[in-house]
């Protein structure tokens, strides 16, 4: 049986029972994907990943990728490879591209759901394969004539691609990159320089890999000074092709110079890229504009909710691994049964059952907190369908990328470390089971594409003080509401006021952080934007789950559901809903007792006092 289990259940329910998407699919511009359609399309989604992606995630973590210094050159373990390449050639990617090509426009919401079946079942091969539409998408949108050829070329010939950002010493500081390019003659640009870190950079599962690089123009009047806003962004590919047929004609200048040991991800090769070393690495400025922080980003901000769905799928699938050995392992007698009564699976011992309720809140939570996220695209683009713009979805879209990243990233780890693994005690240690490769898959998620203190500073800096905390006011309204409805309905009475209460504490640490941030206080504000970032997703979180709950209950007293799957599936989503208002909803108001009583003195220690 393959490592991965995955929740169609709980992903329809989202969509369909709690987020609306009822309203928009099967309308334009989605006239072509209605419910039934979506809940195939999941199917065959799922079947694909547990069938084509599942299978080559422990072969890889066994054998991964092994560096050839001669050649420079990634050899990626068979298994790896071939999954890599079905993926590429899939209809799955597919659906990202234009409808012209793709055939029926697919919400973005559905396909962040099919995304979230890939990253679970392989997390490697995913994260490279993924971002593939993007850059295709950037050529197509900025590019020039060739590179929009080029584009093509990726899509027919079954390019990779890779974003190529970080530098030795820079890290997420991108303005310090010393990367530099060259202007040629001919056009085209010589690029000189080391970046670290690059996902998927060398490997010979494609025949060609086409890098995105950020590099620092020298001699070129009005580009090219320090900082972000001299960096531009350049079309590397690490082999030279015909552009009309895209036949390879010969390696250009890009060398891995080496192959990253990490603690998790082994089968994705991270590579040291090194550009003109022996020859020159030729690239082409993209759109022949000085403008490489801006485009880039569209493919950041891809990457940054990808990121966050990836620790979602890990951490449902966790959960559900940890549930099935949980029902099966036997071992010790439970709390107040008779002693003669003989050992009971594991699930029926209080602590288990903790855990697991703990387990399935967190992982619904972040499936309902991305879901949601990708909702607000889908009426994005039904009112750019319309002529109209949906500028509250577009707001709260940006408000909430961070916290959808960071969120998920920070509690996927923690819960997957600390209670899936737990589940299996001894047995979660080992190689056994996927859990323990799991935790360590995941680890990154709080670390690349800005790492969860950045993600905070951006959250405070640029989206709550800006405009003195309106986009999140308005959000903890839709929240209160909620709440305030619930607190007077019996039976969510309880968790309606915990709600509410929890909305009133976050709002008493954002007014907090704008009036340190304002008035001369802004490191100590710095000193609580993760707490507050991470609050604002509890409370949020704590917000779908008792709407999912409220909705389970529902039907629940409407249908014939118990005793049935349904029926216990949606029991669960309603305790769910309940747990996490109950046990995780009174830290978050703890947390604004702790951001009153900061003060500056970390920042007056020295550094051998921290």
């Amino acid at each position: 049986m393959s490592h991965y289990r995955s929740d169609l259940g709980h992903i329809a329910f989202l969509l369909f029972d709690v987020l609306g998407g009822r309203q928009y699919y099967g309308a334009t511009p989605y006239d072509g994907i209605d419910e039934e359609t979506s809940r195939d399309l999941l199917e065959h989604a799922e079947s694909f990943a547990q069938n084509e992606l599942a299978p080559s995630f422990l072969s890889g973590e066994s054998a991964s990728g092994q560096y050839r210094p001669s050649t420079h050159e990634v050899i990626l373990p068979e298994p790896i490879a071939d999954a890599m390449r079905s993926h590429i050639a899939s209809d799955w990617l597919a659906m990202e591209l234009p409808p012209e090509e793709a055939g029926p426009h697919v919400p973005p919401s559905l396909r962040w759901a099919i995304a979230e079946l890939a990253l679970g079942a392989n997390p490697s091969v995913a994260m490279s394969t993924l971002v593939m539409p993007q850059v295709v998408a950037l050529l197509r949108a900025s590019g020039t004539p060739t590179q929009r050829r080029l584009a093509d070329l990726v899509i027919d010939r079954h390019w990779a691609v890779t974003m190529v950002l970080t530098e030795a010493d820079a890290g997420s500081d991108v303005g310090l990159a010393r990367t530099r390019a060259i202007p040629q003659p001919d056009g085209t640009w010589h690029l000189e320089g080391v970046k670290r870190f690059i996902t998927w950079g060398e490997h010979d599962g494609a025949d060609n890999i086409v890098h995105l690089v950020l590099a620092r123009p020298v001699a070129t009047e009005g580009a090219g000074g320090p900082g972000t806003k001299g960096l531009s962004l350049f079309v590397v590919p690490s082999r030279h092709y015909d552009p009309e047929t895209g036949e390879i004609l010969g390696r250009n200048g890009v060398r891995a110079t080496g192959l990253e040991r990490k603690m998790g991800l082994h089968s994705s090769p991270t590579t040291e890229l090194s550009f003109g070393v022996d020859e020159p690495a030729v690239g082409t400025l993209l759109g022949d504009t000085h403008e490489g922080l801006r485009q880039m980003f569209h493919i950041i901000t891809y990457v940054r909710l990808l990121v966050g769905v990836k620790a979602a799928a890990a951490l449902s699938s966790a959960h559900l691994n940890a549930r099935d050995y949980a029902v099966t392992r036997v071992q010790g007698v439970p709390l107040g049964a008779p002693n003669d009564s003989g050992p009971q699976p594991i699930a029926q011992h209080p602590d288990i059952r903790r855990s697991l309720l703990t387990q399935r809140a967190y992982a619904e939570g972040a499936r309902s907190l991305y879901l949601y996220t990708a909702t607000l695209l889908d009426r994005m683009e039904a009112a750019a369908a319309a002529g109209d713009t949906d500028h509250a979805a577009t707001g709260r879209h940006r408000f909430l990328l961070p916290i959808v990243k960071t969120w998920n990233a920070e509690n996927a780890y923690r819960v997957i470390s600390s209670e899936c693994l737990q589940t299996f005690g001894g047995s979660g240690y080992l190689a056994d089971y996927p859990v323990e490769q799991y935790a360590r898959d995941t680890k990154v998620d709080s670390i690349y594409e800005g790492a969860t203190g950045i993600q905070a500073i951006d959250l405070l800096t640029r989206r709550i003080v800006p405009d003195e905390g309106k986009q999140l006011d308005l959000l903890l309204t839709d929240i209160h509401d909620t709440a305030a409805r619930l607190a007077i309905d019996p039976p969510f009475a309880a968790e309606g006021q915990l709600l509410a209460e929890a909305v009133d504490a976050v709002t008493r640490m954002s007014r907090q952080a704008i009036a340190r941030a304002t008035n001369g206080s802004i490191q100590v504000a710095g000193l609580g934007a993760t707490p507050l970032l991470l609050a604002i997703g509890d409370v949020v979180v704590g917000w779908l789950l008792l709407r999912a709950a409220e909705r389970a209950a529902q039907r629940l007293a409407s249908e014939d559901a118990d005793g049935t799957r349904d029926g216990e599936q949606l029991a669960g989503y309603e305790a769910a809903g309940r747990w996490f208002a109950r046990q995780v909803l009174p830290v978050t108001i703890a947390s604004a007792r702790s951001a009153d009583l900061l003060t500056d003195n970390p920042m007056s220690l020295h550094e051998a006092a921290l």
